[in-house]
Formats: structure tokens, sequence, C-alpha cells
């Protein structure tokens, strides 16, 4: 038997908070709360982004997984925090507002591939590479030589692919032409007031203006619908330990020049 209560929908706001980097952890993190979302049949959801961005591939998953709850009748609505650039603005574009503070760092449209040359320091201490490769490019970005014409031609090649369906991305999501986005999809940061006029945010406010658009998108009594946060990050004792946010920050620092070294990103680095 089913009780009469469970058939309703449960016309609950969510909210989906996207923080720092868009890597591994934060992937996983915000799919998973995507599904929940999906499967409690919520009508809108609050995105939240305070992010700088991250790699191409998890970026682009988080973006095709909120086109699907969007293709389910979920209303989704981005609010931009401090920071949402790069990566951060490919996954905003998949909602159907934006929202941004007249101050938040926004834009940042374009693609990042660093290697480290450290041949000169390698010679100098007396160290050698003794490589064994099974193709000529399969070396590439390796830390103890500079890149030849051809290999920087090819990776330049990546980065245009994956700069090209940056540009679709925001083109198709924000109802505008592939030529007025490449016009300023140079890698430059704006402001979210910059940003409005460019089209990529709809209307300047905090989150609570968002909050109260995606409640008047779904039909819900703005004055009444509280969010529920779903896919929140663990809490831990160690978070309130002096210092601990500015060692996160360092680890966060490193990961990027060490763990994603040679890796395309979506990512504005100031």
């Amino acid at each position: 038997m089913v009780w009469p209560w469970r058939r309703k929908k449960r016309r609950t706001l969510a909210r989906i908070a996207i923080e720092g980097p868009i890597a591994g952890p934060t992937r996983t993190r915000v799919l998973k709360a995507l599904k929940q979302v999906e499967e409690r049949e919520c009508p809108a959801l609050l995105l939240r982004i305070d992010s700088p961005g991250g790699t191409v591939g998890d970026s682009q998953e988080i973006h095709t997984a909120i086109g699907r709850l969007r293709d389910k009748g979920c209303r989704v609505v981005a609010s931009f925090g401090n920071i949402s650039a790069s990566g951060g603005v490919y996954v905003g574009v998949a909602a159907e507002k934006i929202v941004a503070n007249p101050g938040t760092i926004t834009g940042s449209i374009g693609v990042i591939l660093r290697g480290n040359n450290l041949s000169r320091l390698l010679e100098r201490i007396g160290i050698q590479f003794e490589t064994v490769k099974s193709g000529l490019y399969k070396d590439i970005l390796s830390p103890d030589r500079a890149l030849t014409d051809a290999e920087r031609e090819l990776l330049q090649s990546l980065i245009d692919s994956s700069y090209g369906q940056f540009v679709e991305a925001v083109a198709s999501g924000r109802g505008i032409s592939e030529a007025s986005v490449r016009t300023f999809a140079d890698g430059r940061v704006f402001s979210g007031a910059q940003a409005q006029q460019l089209g990529l945010v709809d209307e300047l406010g905090d989150e609570e203006h968002a909050r109260r658009m995606a409640a008047e998108l779904a039909g819900l009594d703005p004055e009444k619908s509280k969010p529920i946060t779903f896919g929140a990050p663990p809490k831990t004792f160690a978070g309130l330990i002096p210092g601990r946010a500015a060692l996160r920050n360092l680890r966060q620092a490193l990961s990027l020049d060490l763990a994603w070294s040679g890796q395309p990103l979506w990512l504005y680095r100031p």
C-alpha cells in the first residue's frame, strides 16, 4: 500500500555550495548532491558558487549534471559569491539565471596549461633524466627540458579545443553568440556589475536575492521557502584549530602547481 502523502512532490528549495577549486573531491560531493536533489524532486535549486575554477573534466561533469536536473523540470539559479571565475563560470552558465554581487570577481574565460622547465637547475646540481619512451610526444612537458616547436603546437591545439568548448557553453547558456563571447573571453576578469553589462549575469544581488528568484521561478512562496543544503562538506574538529584555514589555502596552492601541472585548467590564477 502507498500512503497518499508519499505521492506528493516535495516542494523543497534545495541549495548546493561549490567552494574552492573544482577538482575530484568537490566533483564527487556536488554530483552526489545533485543526484539527491533529483531524487527528492526539488522544484528549485540555489547553486552558490565561490570558486576560482579548476580542472576541465570536473567542471564539465558538474555542468552536464545541472543540465540533466533542469531537463527534469528543476529551476536552477546560480549565486556568485566573492569569486566565480573560469570553471566557476562554466558551471554557473548551466543555470537558468545568474545573480552576482556588484563586486564579485568573475570572468577569466579561457584555458591555461603550465609545466615546469627545470633543466638549468637540474644541470647546475648535476641531475640528468634518462628517458625511454614509446612515442615522440610521450614525455611532453617533462621538467628536464624545454618544449620543442612541434610539442608547443600540439599543446596549443589541445588548448584551442578546450577553449572552443568553453566559449560554446557560455554562448549557449547565456543566449549570446559565440562571436560576442570571444570579444571578452580572453582571460580577463570582471566585476559582477561589468559581467551584467556583458550578459554573463542576469541580476545584481546577494544570495538572498538569488534564493527569492529561485523560489519565484518554481512557484514557491519566497517568504516561506527556506533552502535545505545538500552535499555540505563535513565539519571536523581540526577546522577549529587556529591557522588551519591558512594551511588549507597553502595546500590548495601547492596542489595547483604540483598535482595539476601539465593539465589543461579552467582556472583563474592571478
